[in-house]
């Protein structure tokens, strides 16, 4: 009875997020595997049913509804407000309208959900993120993904303001993970002080570097795809 009372306890305070939560959040992981969103586009059955953060030395679980998953390799951090205190970036993904990027992080009320892309809308349906930088040098940080990695292959890049989720930026063209690896190629680099996000076309061929430059997303291709070794000195400023 103890179990399932805390249990509901922490359901419904994600419903309406109000967990207390004092001082920045240091770390991030998910809990709780379970496999009632059958997809596998990681490599295997089970998702993650739960967000567990440590902040002023407190540890916090934020239980997701039946309906919801974490579809995702693991939470990622970065101060997306600038305000000191970094927030989490997660994948979720809905029973019937597929994955969404979801940003967590501490408010007045306490610590849960702060905003959220829209789904793609079909189940079964994911996104494959690459991180969060400065992309454009305005001084604020954007969020990358690419839309569907196996099927629309769409990148698209996201600015957190103002308590949501603002799309800036989109192409065609790009992808960062085939079905069943278990890893997210690629990723956001700065070499000579400029931030890149580092994909793959289509075919698996080249290796290519995107930058967000006047609203527009520019690739270049920097070598040929190998495997993730490719990946590996293209994230290190050497050439694949």
């Amino acid at each position: 009875m103890r179990g399932a009372a805390l249990a509901l306890t922490l359901a419904l305070a994600f419903a309406a997020p109000a967990l207390a939560c004092n001082g920045p959040i240091t770390r991030a992981d998910y809990a709780q595997p379970t496999g009632r969103y059958p997809h596998g586009v990681l490599g295997d059955a089970e998702e993650w049913g739960a967000l567990r953060l440590t902040c002023g030395g407190k540890r916090v679980t934020l239980v997701l509804p039946e309906d919801l998953v974490f579809e995702d390799i693991a939470p990622r951090l970065a101060d997306l407000d600038r305000d000191g205190q970094p927030e989490v970036i997660v994948v979720e993904s809905h029973r019937d309208r597929g994955a969404r990027l979801a940003v967590w992080g501490r408010g007045p009320e306490g610590v849960g959900r702060r905003a959220a892309t829209p789904f793609i809308g079909t189940r079964f349906r994911w996104l494959a993120p690459l991180g969060a930088a400065d992309l454009d040098g305005d001084g604020t940080l954007e969020v990358a993904y690419v839309d569907r990695p196996h099927l629309a292959r769409i990148l698209r890049v996201w600015r957190y303001e103002d308590g949501g989720m603002t799309e800036i930026a989109a192409a065609p063209g790009f992808t960062n993970h085939r079905i069943g690896e278990t890893d997210i190629a690629g990723g956001i680099r700065t070499c000579a002080g400029a931030p890149e996000m580092i994909l793959t076309d289509p075919d698996w061929t080249a290796i290519l570097a995107v930058r967000l430059q006047d609203g527009r997303l520019v690739a270049r291709e920097i070598g040929p795809h190998r495997g993730r070794a490719s990946f590996r000195s293209a994230m290190a400023c050497r050439t694949p």
